[in-house]
């Protein structure tokens, strides 16, 4: 019978422990999901480039930083870019710098508790309302018309442009890489989903797959076939679930496994063209440079 209560004793101790657990991923998953940097280790600035530190408000309290860098008055094209779960736009100048040489205008954010914008830390809902107050912004004091904006999102970025545009239905195009089809796709594929039931525990969403087939802006999704972090297939899901105009570009890596974060080096010059025949299937010839 002592062996019995021992027993039993033990279980209950285990239960409570894996519960507690549990309870602890779901307080804490912001903060293994959202891995800002306050440090800008790089400016436009420094790379000679012309550019306007922004402070943009955000409704109900906070505000972002953003870096604007305008085109020619002649080029209306501009781009919106939202960056990753990690660093901060400094650490995304790569990407900039391409969407710079089409001779659009640019937008890059940091999203509340990155970079130099005010917290608080980072959460799903406050991501999406970064999102839409960097386009009012754009819209309302830059005066960047929305047939004439293209927004540009990188992993999760990806996800929160997915977002904008279902609720921002005008805009020209949107740009999509190296994301991923929902939150809970991602974690399923983590260690946690060996010992927790993961899926339940997800509180942040990011469920691009069912904004997809709501989706009325062009889309072009983008994704190294040697992702490491993100599986390719991800893209083909949203672009199979994507109602609107789309298209799908995979690019092979032959073995870089790191594709993820350096696709846009990998492939810079197709990447460059593959943008470039997008927009114009989808905006004015005008407004994309030769």
């Amino acid at each position: 019978m002592a062996l019995v209560k021992l027993l039993m004793l033990f279980m209950a101790v285990a239960s409570l422990a894996y519960l507690i657990l549990c309870a602890w991923l779901w307080w804490a998953q912001r903060w293994l999901m959202f891995i800002p940097s306050a440090r800008l280790d790089t400016t436009p600035g420094d790379l000679g480039w012309t550019y306007e530190t922004l402070v943009i408000p955000v409704p109900g309290g906070g505000y972002l930083q953003g870096w604007w860098l305008p085109a020619e008055p002649s080029v209306p094209l501009t781009f919106l870019y939202l960056h990753g779960n990690t660093g901060n736009m400094a650490t995304s100048l790569d990407r900039v710098d391409l969407l710079r040489s089409l001779g659009a205008s640019v937008l890059a954010i940091d999203y509340r508790g990155y970079g130099q914008s005010s917290g608080p830390f980072a959460s799903e809902s406050r991501l999406y309302d970064d999102a839409l107050a960097a386009y009012q912004f754009l819209h309302q004091e830059k005066g960047v018309a929305p047939e004439n904006l293209v927004v540009y999102g990188h992993s999760l970025g990806g996800a929160i442009g997915l977002e904008l545009a279902m609720r921002v239905e005008a805009i020209a195009a949107l740009v999509v890489e190296s994301s991923f089809t929902s939150m809970a796709d991602m974690v399923a594929l983590s260690a946690y989903n060996r010992w927790f039931p993961v899926r339940w525990l997800v509180n942040q969403h990011f469920n691009s797959l069912a904004r997809a087939s709501q989706l009325r802006p062009p889309v072009l999704y983008i994704h190294g076939l040697e992702d490491r972090y993100i599986p390719a297939v991800m893209s083909d899901r949203l672009y199979q679930a994507t109602a609107s105009p789309k298209e799908l570009w995979l690019v092979p890596g032959e073995g870089d496994n790191d594709l993820h974060n350096t696709l846009i080096n990998w492939a810079r010059e197709d990447f460059k063209a593959r943008l470039q025949d997008f927009l114009r299937r989808y905006a004015p010839l005008s407004l994309v440079k030769t």
